[in-house]
């Protein structure tokens, strides 16, 4: 990724600090004679050796930023810096920057945690792991589709470890119905699905939802606008723009269906083996959405090409959806002899937690391209409710069928100097 040229970071601290790793080697090549080596640098137990110390840092220090950072602590990292486009006033010892490109350059940092709001995800991402360190991201993944595509593309080209925070997959992976019923659907027996998954409610539609016409406001003196807005649209300032009502604004998120369904539908993904695959025909029932402002909608309808489909009830906007009862997919369904196929299957291999695809060098569990996958049905939805009317997806190409201006919402450009 080519990131802007020429964006300084005006509010940079702590361009004086040591790195942890060049400290050490002067020390070793100025020292003459012996040297008094300190416990914790030997390692052995109850000690880690700096040689094995994970360097962290942590990029968007609001509301969800600590806990992110938080979710990697089976690494034990020594969280080395923080960036946030927000000037922080740091009482403790870590370099604080404004410009994540910064953190980046640094050699010491070997895995980044990014709690940003989503439209600078993707970037972020791909420029860490470019950088050679490996990612653990806030949800939702992505803005748009197309930036889903090439974090994955990225995790793959350059080797690194990509995990998404969120973990119902894990759970969902260590009950055996489920379990059973991923076999059922990796298996291909079961043609065509008969089943109709519902989810109701839970997805902050209404609390999430952004104002109209919202008065602009002069820009706080502690905030880079322009860095905030990033790759997304330039709007004039407002102060419901940032912070977590962010999510109320498309050029930022999508609404609480972005906020909320990455927690909600990773499980459904990993359970209904749809990991590598999208839904082919999408449905909304919703009033016509802004063209700036995530609003009200109340259900949306996803079919996959082996006929499952999931409908996404808001429960909070007009009637209840009854389009459909809920039928559950059961290895009944099959004849006697497939059912035994099924069974005799091997079970999924269990899934790694970030800390352990770092160890080992093998994916984490939710990787980018699954991740990506359950960032496809909220982006499919949002675009199904923005558009108003019934979409055909090709879930290989990823491209909307026969659309051309629904399209244009599944690769967005984004603002110059910015691009995937």
């Amino acid at each position: 990724m080519k990131s802007a040229v020429g964006l300084s970071d005006r509010r940079v601290r702590g361009d004086h600090a040591y790195p942890r790793r060049r400290f050490l080697g002067a020390v070793g090549g100025a020292v003459v004679g012996f040297l008094i080596v300190p416990r914790h640098v030997l390692g052995g137990e109850g000690y880690t050796p700096p040689s094995e110390t994970v360097g962290g840092a942590l990029i968007g220090c609001g509301g969800r930023g600590e806990g992110t950072f938080q979710e990697m602590r089976d690494l034990k990292p020594v969280r080395l810096a923080s960036c946030d486009v927000r000037w922080l006033d740091r009482a403790d010892n870590r370099t604080t920057y404004t410009d994540f490109r910064r953190v980046l350059e640094r050699k010491d940092v070997d895995v980044v945690a990014i709690a940003t709001p989503p439209h600078w995800h993707a970037l972020i991402a791909i420029a860490a792991m470019e950088a050679g360190k490996d990612v653990l991201c806030e949800k939702p993944m992505t803005r748009f589709i197309a930036e889903g595509r090439a974090v994955a593309a990225a995790e793959k080209r350059y080797g690194r470890i990509f995990q998404i925070g969120t973990f119902g997959r894990f759970g969902a992976s260590r009950n055996p119905s489920h379990v059973l019923t991923r076999k059922l659907m990796r298996s291909g027996l079961l043609k065509p699905c008969p089943g109709v998954v519902i989810h109701r409610g839970g997805l902050k539609v209404k609390e999430w939802s952004g104002l109209v016409n919202a008065k602009p406001q002069p820009v706080p003196r502690q905030l880079d606008w322009d860095l905030y807005v990033g790759p997304s649209p330039m709007k004039p300032y407002h102060p419901h723009r940032v912070g977590g009502t962010h999510r109320g604004y498309w050029d930022y998120e999508g609404g609480g269906l972005a906020d909320m369904g990455q927690h909600a539908l990773d499980p459904f993904t990993w359970i209904y083996g749809k990991d590598d695959t999208a839904p082919v025909e999408i449905e909304a029932h919703a009033p016509p959405a802004h063209h700036e402002v995530c609003g009200m909608w109340g259900w949306v309808e996803l079919k996959y090409a082996d006929g499952l489909t999931l409908v996404l009830d808001s429960g909070e906007w007009g009637e209840s959806y009854e389009r459909k009862k809920p039928r559950g997919v059961s290895i009944e369904d099959l004849p006697t002899e497939a059912r035994a196929q099924v069974r005799a299957l091997p079970d999924p291999e269990p899934l790694r937690s970030f800390a352990e695809a770092v160890r080992t060098r093998k994916p984490a569990g939710g990787n980018a391209e699954a991740a990506h996958r359950t960032a496809c049905l909220m982006h499919l939805a949002n675009l199904a409710i923005r558009v108003g009317r019934k979409i055909r997806f090709d879930p290989v190409r990823e491209v909307v069928i026969g659309d051309e201006a629904a399209h244009r919402w599944v690769d967005q450009p984004m603002r110059a100097p910015w691009h995937l």
